[in-house]
């Protein structure tokens, strides 16, 4: 697999659209970040990682009715073609409806943290 986090969105969007009541995927230590960042944001129910030596996460997926609450994800820097940002050229998704990830120095940080420490950053993805 070469690119890890587009598997990760793409599990969530696949689940999503079946109406799956959670995903498991492989652990590693962005993955869980990302997830927790999904969580902390409301798109999510639960993360929870399980085992010891072979880890995986285990994402609880939120719906309104028969409606998944995650309306699109979308992957911006690829392994191909790497998208950096400054602090100042942090867009805006949806017009702030919507949830852009930077990679900070600081760790993952969610666009409008990012903004608030004044912190850049590569652009990971897009969710809405």
């Amino acid at each position: 697999m070469s690119d890890p986090i587009s598997d990760m969105l793409t599990r969530i969007r696949n689940g999503g659209r079946a109406l799956l009541p959670a995903i498991e995927l492989p652990h590693s230590k962005i993955k869980e970040s990302v997830a927790k960042i999904l969580k902390s944001e409301g798109y999510v129910t639960d993360v929870v990682v399980e085992g010891e030596t072979k880890k995986t996460i285990k994402i609880r997926l939120k719906y309104n009715g028969k409606k998944n609450v995650i309306e699109g994800l979308k992957r911006i820097s690829k392994p191909g073609l790497r998208k950096y940002v400054g602090s100042t050229e942090i867009p805006r998704v949806r017009g702030g409806l919507g949830v852009a990830i930077v990679s900070t120095s600081e760790g993952l940080l969610t666009d409008q943290q990012a903004r608030k420490k004044n912190l850049g950053g590569e652009l990971l993805c897009y969710i809405w």
